[in-house]
């Protein structure tokens, strides 16, 4: 990733109360808001507005059938997501988040269809970064169900795992005031279901993918 000088980029949000329901009522509006997750940032709109959504594929440069995480602040709010919720799912899902898991499940019809990349079934994830739930209870708390997340990076580069990154990486591509920064802890980032890399390496994003653990019936992990 090239370098700039850091003088010359905007501040990010700071995660207070105030910030954090102004980043809600944008998302509610359609609008794009990068927010920082326990592993990297992600670039998220409401999973439910197939145009704002459309709005994310566009900004990363990625393909619309390639599917997007929706995060959710608990497991209740998932179900709204899901054609079906079984026992072993919600077992699974009450020792496993808030968390870095990705549950797979069949997509509710006329849901998220844009985040689902068109496909049949929904990736689901409840985040453990204390600005992620804070974030993601607030939107609920305006209407909005969920949100569409992949990480904030142009499509096919380096995964960002600090604010500063998510600046440099759409400040050119994004309409002034449709991409709004919060603020969080800068560390060594990792997909979820991976750990993280060597403390020091957080600028590259590296990871250790960690073993893949079995799912339960109607549903699978992933990374």
């Amino acid at each position: 990733m090239t370098r700039v000088d850091p003088s010359t980029w905007p501040a990010p949000w700071p995660a207070d109360p105030q910030h954090i329901e102004r980043a809600a009522q944008r998302w509610r509006a359609g609008e794009l808001v990068a927010f920082p997750t326990e592993t990297v940032y992600g670039l998220g709109a409401d999973a439910t507005q197939d145009a704002a959504v459309a709005r994310i594929f566009e900004a990363k440069g990625r393909p619309s059938d390639h599917p997007l995480i929706v995060h959710v602040a608990h497991a209740e709010q998932a179900r709204g997501f899901a054609a079906q919720w079984s026992q072993p799912v919600a077992r699974m899902l009450a020792k496993a988040w808030p968390g870095p898991l990705t549950v797979i499940v069949p997509r509710r019809a006329g849901v998220a269809t844009a985040a689902a990349g068109g496909q049949d079934s929904v990736g689901l994830r409840c985040p453990s970064h204390p600005v992620a739930l804070a974030l993601l209870q607030a939107a609920h708390r305006v209407g909005v169900a969920g949100v569409a997340g992949p990480s904030a990076n142009r499509f096919g580069r380096v995964s960002p795992t600090c604010a500063a990154h998510v600046i440099q990486e759409f400040e050119a591509h994004v309409p002034v005031g449709a991409t709004e920064r919060m603020g969080g802890p800068d560390g060594v980032g990792a997909r979820p279901q991976t750990q993280p890399g060597p403390q020091g390496l957080g600028h590259l994003g590296l990871a250790l993918r960690a073993p893949r653990q079995g799912a339960p019936d109607g549903a699978r992990a992933t990374a």
